[in-house]
C-alpha cells in the first residue's frame, strides 16, 4: 500500500513535537526515530521467526525469553527486585504500559541496553554507542504514541521505506565533509543508466542513508517482476514504477539479502540511518561499515572476515563528499592523487580502484573535477580516459542539491579497463522539480527520461553524430567550430579531442553551438563555472600555504 497522507501527517507531527520540545537537530531526530521504529518492529520479526521455525519444525528461542538484570534499580517493579523477564522489552508492553519519568528511565537505561546487547550477537551492531536523547517525558510519550499509531507491522517494505524517506527528507544540512542527502529521483536516474543486475555486487563507499543501495535493490526487483506485480505509487509528487520481484528465485533473494549490497560511512549516525533504511526495505543483513576509506585500508583477511568481495565490485554508485579536505598525513597511499587532499578527487581514485575489471561506476562529482587545472585534476582525468572506458558525462541542472548546496554537479559513468574511444555528453536543463531554494516542487519539464534513452542507445548515437559532423573538426578546435545545427541535449567528443584539451570532461566544452548561441549562453551556467573556478583557486592557495608552512618549519 502507498504511503498515506495520515502517515505523512503523523511524521510531521513527530517532527513538530520534537522541534517544539527542544530537539531541533533533524539528523539526531531521524536517528532517534530509527531506534523507535526498530524497537517496534523487532516484536513482529520475533513472532514471524517463531512461526517459521514451527512450520519447519526447527528449534527457536524468542529474543524475549529469559531474564534481564536491571541496569537501574529504579526500574524494578518492586523493591529489591534485580531481574525482570525479557518479556518487558516487547514494544506492546513498555510502550503501552509506561509514561512520564518511568518511560524515559526505562527506555534510556534498559531498552537501549537490551537492544545493544542483541546487536552484539548480530552480524553488525548499529546500536553500538546508541543512547536516548529524547529525555523530556511528555515529548517522548507523544512520540512513542505516534510511532505506535503508524502500525508499521501492517505495512509492506515499500511503505515502510517511503515512511522513513519522509523522515530523512527533514535533514536539510550538509555534513562537515560536504556530504548531503542526494535527491532520490537523481539516484534513480543514475541507477537506471548503470542497470545493476541480480548476481552483481553493488557498493557505495560513502553510503549516507543508503539511498543508492535502496534504489539498486528496487531496480532489480522491478526488472524481475511480472506485469501483475508491477504498480505505480506517487512519491514526491511523481509516479514511480515498482515491482514486488515475484520472478526472483529463492537463490536470488538470498543473494540480494546477504551477498549483494555493501557500503561505508564515516558518521555513526549515518551508519544507523542507513542500516534502518535497508532493514525497513527487507535487507536487515546488509552491513554498512563505520569506516573512512580515504584513511584506512582492509587486507584480504579482514575482507574475508567481513564477507567483502576480494576481487572488487561489479557496480559502484556514490555521491561522495564535496569540498571536504583530509589531513595529508592520514591519506592512505592507495587513494593519493599527487598532493591533493580534496575528498572529491580522492574518492574518485578510490572508486576506480574498487571496481573489478569491467565493473561499472556512476558517481556524482562537482563540476570542478571535470575541468580543474591542477596536476591532480589532470592526472585523475588522464587515468579515467586511458585506463577506463568513460561512457558518459551527465551535466545536472544547477540547484539540484538545494537546500544543501548550490554547487554545480555532473555524473560520471565509466567502466574499469580498456581505454576511452569517445564520450557521450548529456545536458539536463530540468530534472522534473522546480529549481528553487527547496527543490521539492514537482513540474512537468524533465529531461532525464530522454537522456536515459540517449544513454542506452549511445553507440547508435555515436554513429549518427559522426555522420552529421563529417569530416570531423581537428583536435583542439573550439566548440564554435561545429557550424552544423545540433539541437539535441546529447553530443559526443572523441578521446583525441579530450586529450587535446587537457582531458577536460566538462560537457559545455564540447557542445556544438553557433556563434550566436556561444555569445548568449545561459548566465547561470557562466556563474556556476566561475564558482567552480573560484573553489579551485582557493584549493591552490591552500595547497601553496601548506607547502610554505612546511618549508618554514
Amino acid at each position: 500500500m502507498p504511503l498515506t497522507a495520515d502517515m505523512r501527517r503523523a511524521i510531521d507531527q513527530i517532527r513538530d513535537y520534537l522541534f517544539g520540545g527542544g530537539y531541533p537537530d533533524p539528523v539526531a531526530n531521524a536517528e532517534q526515530l530509527s531506534f523507535l521504529f526498530f524497537f517496534y518492529l523487532v516484536e513482529g520479526i520475533d513472532k514471524e521467526n517463531a512461526m517459521r521455525a514451527k512450520v519447519l519444525k526447527q528449534p527457536y528461542e524468542s529474543l524475549f525469553a529469559g531474564e534481564w538484570k536491571l541496569k537501574n534499580p529504579l526500574n524494578a517493579p518492586q523493591k529489591d527486585v534485580e531481574n525482570i523477564s525479557k518479556e518487558h522489552f516487547r514494544w506492546s508492553v513498555w510502550a503501552k504500559g509506561l509514561s512520564g519519568e518511568a518511560l524515559v528511565r526505562f527506555v534510556r537505561d534498559e531498552v537501549f541496553a537490551f537492544f545493544a546487547e542483541l546487536g552484539e550477537k548480530s552480524a553488525h551492531n548499529f546500536m553500538h554507542g546508541a543512547r536516548l536523547s529524547i529525555d523530556e517525558p511528555t515529548v517522548l510519550a507523544q512520540v512513542v504514541t505516534l510511532v505506535d499509531g503508524l502500525h508499521l507491522d501492517q505495512s509492506d517494505s515499500d511503505t515502510k521505506g517511503d515512511l522513513f524517506e519522509h523522515v530523512l527528507r527533514q535533514i536539510k544540512q550538509a555534513g562537515e565533509l560536504g556530504q548531503f542527502r542526494t535527491p532520490r529521483h537523481i539516484i534513480r536516474a543514475i541507477v537506471e543508466m548503470i542497470d545493476p543486475k541480480v548476481g552483481e555486487t553493488i557498493y557505495d563507499p560513502a553510503a549516507g542513508t543508503a539511498g543508492f543501495l535502496v534504489a539498486a535493490y528496487n531496480h532489480i526487483r522491478l526488472a524481475h517482476s511480472s506485469p501483475g506485480a508491477i504498480h505505480e505509487d506517487e512519491v514526491d509528487g511523481k509516479l514511480q514504477r515498482r515491482g514486488f520481484g515475484d520472478k526472483l528465485s529463492a537463490a536470488h533473494v538470498s543473494a540480494l539479502q546477504n551477498a549483494t549490497f555493501y557500503g561505508n560511512d564515516v558518521d555513526p549516525k549515518m551508519v544507523r540511518l542507513a542500516t534502518m533504511n535497508l532493514t525497513l526495505r527487507g535487507l536487515p543483513n546488509v552491513r554498512i561499515l563505520l569506516r573512512n576509506v580515504l584513511t584506512t585500508t582492509l587486507d584480504n583477511e579482514r575482507k574475508t572476515e567481513w564477507g567483502l568481495p576480494q576481487e572488487g565490485y561489479h557496480v559502484v554508485l556514490a555521491n561522495p563528499p564535496f569540498s571536504g579536505r583530509v589531513d595529508k598525513d592520514r591519506i592512505v597511499d592507495e587513494v593519493k592523487v599527487g598532493s591533493s587532499t580534496s575528498t572529491e578527487l580522492l574518492f574518485l581514485k578510490y572508486m576506480m580502484d574498487s571496481l573489478r575489471p569491467g565493473g561499472r561506476c556512476g558517481v556524482i562529482v562537482p563540476e570542478g573535477v571535470l575541468f580543474g587545472s591542477t596536476g591532480a585534476h589532470k592526472e585523475l582525468r588522464r587515468q579515467l580516459i586511458e585506463n577506463c572506458r568513460v561512457n558518459a558525462v551527465l551535466s545536472l541542472p544547477g540547484g539540484v542539491f538545494q537546500p544543501y548546496s548550490g554547487v554545480k554537479t555532473s555524473v560520471l559513468f565509466f567502466q574499469k579497463g580498456g581505454s576511452t574511444d569517445h564520450v557521450l555528453f548529456l545536458h539536463a536543463d530540468n530534472d522534473g522539480y522546480k529549481l528553487d531554494a527547496n527543490h521539492d516542487t514537482a513540474i512537468a519539464a524533465d529531461d532525464l527520461p530522454l537522456l536515459l534513452s540517449a544513454y542506452r542507445s549511445r553507440e547508435e548515437g555515436w554513429q549518427q553524430w559522426q555522420a552529421h559532423f563529417s569530416p570531423r573538426p581537428q583536435a583542439g578546435e573550439g566548440q564554435g567550430e561545429r557550424v552544423a545545427e545540433w539541437p539535441h541535449k546529447a553530443w559526443f567528443a572523441s578521446a583525441d579531442e579530450i586529450r587535446a584539451n587537457d582531458f577536460n570532461l566538462s560537457a559545455g566544452r564540447y557542445r556544438p553551438m553557433s556563434q550566436t548561441a556561444v555569445e548568449h549562453r545561459d548566465p547561470r551556467e557562466l556563474l556556476y563555472e566561475l564558482a567552480a573556478i573560484e573553489v579551485e583557486i582557493a584549493e591552490e592557495v591552500e595547497a601553496l600555504r601548506v607547502v610554505l608552512a612546511e618549508q618554514a618549519a
